[in-house]
């Protein structure tokens, strides 16, 4: 499990491990900056932070909304309670991740603020050593037999233990430097009585992140008869 800090309008959701040492300086990277320890940055919808304190290589990740929506109200949230806030749900559904042996980043902290109805939300994850995502491989080869068939068999792992992944797309899955498979982002994720029906949207919604990014990037080593092994293996992975 994890421990709980509420400071004023805060409330820190840390794993055990870190609780001693997190505060709230922890979720501003300009903090970080100001330390010259930030040491990369992921671009996207928001921006992630990577930074290194002492031993610890971490990523610092704000909750930013999407859509239209997003264009108005950016990182305003309506606050239900704290174990209905998305940070409460994707932290806690993290460390459950971790205690079944399924390979996600370790949780090291989560932050909840609150002003009046509204919240923000950031999270705090250890970086994947050496990580290079589908989407950074396929743009400078193909993915060999070994690989698909880690893919395969890490996915129907997740989905045999009713994990639902809201946005599985080739951005969420990342190789380690020993190419072991690993999924990130979690948010709006959940833990579901194994089904056919939700697994097999999720496996749909990865067939078309690929496609999206074959017709984003000139550059890109996929061919349908790969989607076709991929999913194969996963079939059989999930039956086995």
């Amino acid at each position: 499990m994890f421990k709980t800090l509420t400071q004023g309008k805060h409330t820190i959701l840390s794993h055990p491990d870190y609780f001693n040492l997190i505060d709230i300086n922890w979720f501003d990277a300009n903090y970080w900056q100001q330390q010259n320890k930030i040491v990369g940055a992921k671009k996207g919808r928001a921006t992630a932070w990577f930074f290194k304190h002492d031993n610890l290589i971490a990523v610092l990740r704000h909750y930013w909304r999407g859509g239209l929506v997003g264009k108005v109200l950016s990182d305003q949230y309506f606050y239900p309670g704290l174990e209905s806030t998305r940070v409460y749900k994707e932290f806690s559904l993290m460390i459950k991740l971790i205690e079944l042996g399924l390979n996600v980043p370790k949780p090291i902290a989560a932050k909840v603020s609150t002003s009046g109805l509204i919240y923000r939300g950031d999270i705090i994850t250890q970086a994947i050593s050496g990580a290079k995502s589908l989407l950074d491989i396929l743009i400078e080869r193909p993915l060999n037999s070994s690989e698909l068939e880690n893919i395969a068999n890490t996915i129907a792992q997740f989905h045999k233990k009713g994990v639902y992944h809201a946005d599985l797309n080739i951005n969420n899955i990342l190789f380690n430097e020993k190419d072991d498979v690993y999924i990130i982002d979690f948010d709006r994720g959940e833990i579901k009585q194994p089904n056919a029906q939700w697994q097999q949207a999720n496996i749909a919604r990865l067939a078309r992140s690929f496609l999206k990014e074959q017709g984003r990037n000139n550059n890109f080593y996929w061919q349908s008869n790969d989607w076709e092994t991929l999913h194969t293996l996963y079939k059989q992975k999930l039956t086995t």
